[in-house]
């Protein structure tokens, strides 16, 4: 199971891919730089679209843009152009804050999370947006924002904080998007680096980038036990999902933020997005923000 790099496209900080099934293409963002990329394994095109602002994260919405979690909060991106129609900012009074990862949820409600852009303190919280258009906060004192997962059943939602090592399960009830008994359900080793982005399997396993790491490893949450390791050729790997015709490629993204340049000599593919083709587990295709406003 080796990965491949695909498109091309370095990011200084890439993240949260997504597999966009109309469009046949995988999306991902570079937080820092503000842009929006696409490509098509069926052509090998490529296409980046640049929001003018850091992008924490971003999903399909039902009207075929993207709602995403900005530097300045919630908002739709057009998918043609880049022009940006904020919704909402619940952190105006937190200017040193930025939006890190977010999903989709089973029934359309996009979450994302927050986080101080010095990574000085534990100032981030967790929201949630729903069809109305209104925001939730559901966590707070988060130092990191980053992975969310349902499991296959609905009833449980994974969440990581980076800093802590550890990825925590609630039980999520989906009519209401309420979160309750929160419990860690997988401790990551110190030598495998940090949890950061994940997504979840057909099984209900959890595949976990680990940044610092080198790998993106499976993990069984109701044992807390890893599965498998994919190692890979970069240090800081940031976020995995599955995508390609019957989801069982896995993409993973890959940062060169805060690499030195001896750093960067050893791992020069560091910021790329990679591919491992069919391997050997099946994905869901991502919810899509569903919106009544």
């Amino acid at each position: 199971m080796g990965p491949e790099v695909v498109s091309g496209i370095i990011c200084e900080l890439g993240e949260g891919p997504l597999w966009d099934n109309s469009k046949k293409q995988i999306c991902w963002v570079d937080i820092l730089n503000g842009n929006i990329h696409g490509w098509s394994p069926k052509s090998n095109a490529s296409n980046t679209i640049s929001v003018g602002q850091m992008i924490g994260a971003m999903a399909i919405s039902d009207n075929g843009n993207y709602i995403a979690a900005l530097k300045d909060g919630f908002g739709f991106v057009n998918r043609k152009n880049g022009k940006v129609d904020m919704i909402t900012n619940p952190e105006k009074d937190l200017p040193e804050n930025r939006f890190n990862d977010g999903k989709c949820d089973p029934v359309g409600r996009f979450w994302a999370g927050t986080m101080p852009i010095a990574e000085d303190k534990s100032s981030g919280s967790l929201y949630v947006l729903d069809a109305s258009l209104n925001v939730r906060k559901k966590e707070s004192n988060i130092s990191v924002s980053n992975g969310l997962a349902w499991s296959p059943d609905h009833k449980t939602m994974y969440f990581i904080d980076s800093p802590t090592r550890k990825v925590v399960g609630y039980d999520y009830d989906k009519e209401s998007g309420e979160l309750a008994n929160k419990r860690t359900v997988i401790n990551i080793a110190e030598e495998d680096g940090f949890p950061d982005g994940m997504t979840i399997d057909h099984e209900g396993m959890l595949w976990v980038a680990h940044w610092g790491g080198w790998q993106v490893a499976r993990y069984d949450p109701g044992t807390g036990k890893k599965l498998l390791s994919i190692t890979m050729p970069v240090s800081q790997v940031t976020s995995c999902a599955f995508g390609g015709e019957t989801m069982e490629d896995l993409y993973i993204t890959s940062a060169r933020k805060g690499l030195s340049e001896v750093e960067l000599e050893k791992q020069p593919l560091a910021g790329s997005l990679f591919v491992v083709r069919n391997c050997g587990h099946k994905g869901f295709p991502a919810y899509q923000f569903k919106s009544i406003a």
